[in-house]
């Protein structure tokens, strides 16, 4: 009896894989040979199409994909991917592991090719049950080998938040859930303060056990395990992002967890930066490294206020002068002349359009102008070497040296050796030098003080961390940067962003030129009172224009 079911059931099979709608064949055959589309479905033998799909193809490629995915049909939705080895995988973590089921997805109208849908879900876990909703989009390609209409893959489909590596799963939480608290004792949650959200998660993903909560039932994205610091270009890649809850079905208790965060200047910076598209500032407390804000406002969600790594344009300057100063090359009323063009190495650079040239400017002169050129002629001078830079960033302002302890990841600049045109362009924060606010703000914060205090966002006698140290300025050189700064805001490049602020103020301003940009990065770094702080946009050009008015939003909330 038992033999016989089995052969009846083994025939089943063998007639719904041949006369059924074809899914079967199509996967053992994409099994055997590789796939290259990932794709199947109907009509596996129609002649191969080209161009973009049409708006039939559009509707029924995400239909079949949506149905598939509504039934749990892993390996049948993945099938109607361009990528069913990587859509597989999760498609079925989303109903396995993440125990989400009851699935209705509603698609919107199409714009092009591009299909918009809401999900609504049940998501349950040993007897409790929440509910789930939330937006996607997909995008619906030509199939490379087979010309079928095919759901271009990404992991956001499944859930818009989701990136390559990442999973869905439900269960009791790796860790404790916390109470951020700012340094006035204001609760700090991500519905309020959004910027904070991936900070909140990374700081829980950290301190969750030592805070003393206990952990509750939750829909977590787990994140895929990556390097730090994310990609060259400032981007998410390869961020190392903590995991971020979806859905809690049972409550934790949240441990408290103090941190340096002013809650007036968060929400000032989350304000500001809500002006300028892929913008990021950090504000800090010179006397003494707390971090009081941090913002982004990037459609990525990557936290580029910590974690990216781009030129910093003219504000690396204040790193350059600090150079020349300490190595008795010039001085702030010492000659700094600033040509119309400077050559070095067969490399030619420039100032700002409709700069005047000045052979008599002194350094103070050429710094609040944010004179190229001035600051190229005198990196040739005697001391100067090829490491003379990497050698004042990393003694004088501690930075380069991958041993910043913040409390969460963050990246500490990058200020490398270098020869040829490089050693030129890293002086005015191009060529090889890569910064982020956090850096500029400290950068800042060491200038006007003579001191570097490595920034932190909690206390490292919570658990027992070592700051990072740094020799820091000459008392000379820090009161000269400190003036040439006072000036800048006052007289200079950075005085129509500094308008209006009372109290003593300096700053500092920056434009990056980036590869394959119309426009440069907008950077400005400045500070008023015992606030530091630093902005950069990369939709924004000359930065007094975009960055400036942030930061000197940020200074004025800091009071």
């Amino acid at each position: 009896m038992g033999k016989g079911v089995k052969t009846a059931v083994v025939g089943g099979v063998f007639a719904v894989m041949v006369g059924g709608a074809g899914y079967g064949v199509y996967n053992i055959v994409s099994a055997v040979s590789g796939g290259g589309d990932g794709g199947g479905g109907p009509g596996a033998a129609v002649t191969k199409k080209s161009g973009p799909p049409d708006e039939e193809e559009v509707e029924k490629a995400s239909g079949t994909f949506f149905a598939a995915w509504e039934k749990g049909e892993a390996t049948r939705a993945a099938s109607y991917t361009n990528n069913a080895e990587a859509a597989a995988p999760l498609l079925a973590a989303y109903g396995e592991d993440a125990r989400i089921a009851d699935v209705e997805i509603t698609p919107g109208t199409p714009a092009g090719t591009t299909v918009p849908f809401r999900v609504k879900a049940t998501v349950s876990y040993q007897g409790k049950s929440e509910p789930l909703a939330y937006k996607s989009e997909l995008t619906v390609v030509r199939g490379k080998t087979t010309g079928r209409a095919l759901v271009d893959w990404e992991p956001s489909v499944v859930h818009p938040e989701l990136k390559d590596g990442d999973t869905l799963v439900t269960g009791e939480a790796p860790q404790p859930p916390i109470e951020a608290v700012g340094r006035d004792g204001t609760v700090l949650t991500k519905e309020e303060y959004p910027s904070l959200g991936p900070i909140l998660d990374a700081l829980r993903e950290k301190y969750g056990d030592e805070a003393g909560g206990s952990p509750g039932v939750e829909l977590t994205i787990r994140r895929a395990d990556g390097s730090t610091g994310g990609s060259a270009d400032g981007s998410a890649a390869g961020a190392g992002a903590a995991d971020s809850t979806l859905v809690t079905l049972a409550k934790g208790r949240p441990g408290k967890l103090r941190t340096t965060l002013s809650a007036g200047v968060q929400a000032a910076a989350e304000k500001a930066v809500k002006r300028f598209p892929e913008s990021s500032v950090v504000a800090v407390r010179p006397s003494t490294g707390e971090v009081l804000a941090v913002a982004n406002h990037r459609a990525d969600g990557f936290d580029a206020a910590l974690q990216g790594r781009v030129a910093p344009g003219s504000t690396m300057k204040i790193i350059t002068a600090a150079m020349l100063i300490d190595n008795g090359v010039t001085s702030m009323n010492g000659p700094a002349p600033c040509p119309s063009t400077a050559t070095w190495q067969s490399q030619t650079f420039k100032n700002l359009t409709g700069m005047e040239p000045n052979e008599g400017a002194t350094l103070a002169d050429s710094f609040l102008r944010s004179c190229n050129t001035a600051f190229i002629k005198l990196v040739d001078e005697a001391p100067l070497t090829d490491s003379s830079l990497t050698q004042e960033a990393q003694e004088r302002f501690g930075l380069g040296r991958d041993d910043w302890a913040t409390g969460v990841v963050s990246f500490d600049g990058s200020v490398p050796a270098s020869g040829g045109p490089d050693r030129a362009a890293n002086a005015i924060g191009q060529g090889q030098v890569q910064m982020n606010p956090l850096n500029m703000a400290s950068v800042t914060a060491t200038a006007i003080t003579g001191a570097f205090r490595q920034p932190y966002l909690v206390s490292p006698e919570l658990d027992g961390r070592q700051l990072a140290r740094a020799k820091g300025l000459p008392a000379g050189t820090a009161s000269q940067l400190k003036e040439m700064m006072r000036l800048t805001a006052t007289q200079g490049t950075a005085a129509p962003a500094m308008s209006g602020l009372g109290g003593d103020i300096g700053a500092k301003t920056g434009s990056a030129e980036v590869d394959g940009k119309a426009t440069p990065d907008s950077w400005f770094t400045g500070f008023r009172g015992d606030v530091a702080a630093a902005a950069m946009t990369q939709q924004g050009g000359h930065g007094g224009d975009a960055a400036g008015p942030i930061v000197a939003a940020v200074l004025r909330a800091g009071g």
